[in-house]
């Protein structure tokens, strides 16, 4: 299942509440296929479970967002990442390559770290977030 088609159409005319339950849709899917494909790792030596639980940390140690879903190729590797960036309100989303992203251990915890500061992750355009 390609979980980029799950963020694929735009939710039009939507306000903040839609636009958080359409994110809570994402991250549901995203959470059921994590469940479905178990242990085995995906991307970066993690499974799903484990990308979906990391945050993303940028220059000096900070956090600048959170994994949220998985974007698949056609054959179903995993390709990107749609990622929340930290601190903004409404929420937004992102996609970041896999390309330049290193597994860290921080605590109990693994993350990715990214040279990509807040301000360039920021930049990024919008993800749509799935109508239905």
């Amino acid at each position: 299942m390609v979980l980029a088609l799950a963020a694929a159409t735009l939710v039009a005319g939507c306000g903040n509440n839609g636009r958080d339950a359409a994110a809570e849709r994402m991250e549901d899917a995203a959470e059921a296929n994590a469940a479905a494909a178990g242990p085995t790792p995906v991307a970066l030596g993690l499974s799903e479970a484990q990308l979906l639980d990391a945050d993303l940390i940028g220059p000096n140690n900070v956090e600048i967002g959170e994994v949220q879903s998985l974007v698949r190729n056609a054959s179903g590797a995993v390709e990107g990442l749609i990622v929340e960036v930290e601190d903004t309100n409404p929420d937004r989303y992102v996609q970041i390559p896999l390309t330049g992203l290193n597994v860290v251990q921080r605590g109990d915890d693994r993350d990715l770290s990214t040279t990509m500061t807040r301000d360039q992750l920021a930049a990024l355009p919008d993800v749509p977030l799935p109508a239905r």
